[in-house]
């Protein structure tokens, strides 16, 4: 934890500010991005959420308090950015959120960068008919495999209720599956 505090002060102070800010991206930038794909799905749109998360880190980051691990907070962000990002898309689209979701999965077989196959295809559109709480705790806990506990901080919300939620969305999905 002294390690986290030491690197928050090179973070912050003017003199080591760029080289520690660099060391941060290196760190954060591939689990940052793979949390960040797994809720907008595209490629090119996670680039975009993942240098949106990395402004608003240095933007803010004088105003993080410790009460968490940075990397819960830059993940808070990124979840945050995530998420504004999809609803501000389906804003400009004239359609709900999850409706955005939906028409992101269709177009997953056309993005060079995605290599699922069918079933993928099929799970990702199981996930996109969760509401967005039970999206997020599924991905982050099925495919990125975050504890309870990492995801309580990251979302705020109790580790009974994150294992609620993602029961509750295991269920709706293997509905999905068995009926489609």
């Amino acid at each position: 934890m002294q390690d986290e505090k030491d690197f928050i002060k090179e973070l912050l102070h003017p003199q080591t500010q760029n080289v520690a800010f660099v060391k941060l991206v290196r760190d954060f930038q591939k689990p940052l991005y793979n949390h960040i794909r797994t809720i907008v799905l595209n490629h090119d749109d996670a680039d975009d959420v993942l240098q949106n998360t990395f402004i608003k880190v240095f933007q803010y980051l004088k105003n993080f308090k410790g009460e968490s691990k940075l990397f819960s907070w830059m993940y808070r962000i990124a979840t945050n950015e995530a998420i504004t990002f999809i609803n501000s898309k389906a804003k400009r689209n004239s359609t709900t959120s999850q409706e955005m979701q939906s028409k992101i999965v269709e177009n997953l077989q056309s993005d060079v960068y995605f290599n699922g196959n069918e079933i993928e295809i099929k799970l990702q559109k199981a996930i996109a008919l969760l509401p967005e709480k039970q999206q997020l705790v599924f991905k982050m806990k099925y495919f990125q495999e975050l504890k309870y506990e990492n995801m309580s901080e990251i979302l705020g919300t109790s580790v009974g209720a994150l294992k609620a939620s993602y029961h509750i969305a295991v269920k709706k999905i293997e509905d999905f599956m068995k009926t489609n």
